[in-house]
């Protein structure tokens, strides 16, 4: 019997490919994949290809680099989110413009 619940994880795929399952909390951190998720399960979950399992697949138009770090810092934010004197996090400088475009891109 198919569960009406959404999956408590999501799938990122980044533009060449690469695929990340976080967890759907960590994934609403950034407004822009929260609206994505929202529209996806408002329509019915995604079939992951070659899988019965229902997941929550979204596109994401960045390289896996960055979405890596991308899901990096939502995992970071998530467990940082009530704290105060917060650590900086660790940006490659070679990263940061790229980041920079994407972190106002995804809206976090």
């Amino acid at each position: 019997m198919p569960s009406s619940q959404p999956s408590e994880y999501v799938t990122l795929i980044s533009n060449d490919g690469f695929e990340f399952v976080i967890l759907r909390e960590a994934a609403c951190v950034a407004g822009t994949i929260k609206r994505m998720i929202y529209m996806e399960t408002s329509t019915g979950e995604m079939r992951r290809k070659n899988s019965s399992e229902k997941k929550t697949a979204t596109d994401i138009p960045s390289s896996g680099v960055i979405v890596e770090k991308l899901t990096e810092y939502l995992y970071y934010n998530l467990k940082h989110r009530d704290s105060k004197d917060v650590p900086d996090m660790e940006i490659p400088p070679a990263l940061c413009l790229e980041l920079l475009v994407a972190a106002d891109y995804f809206d976090v």
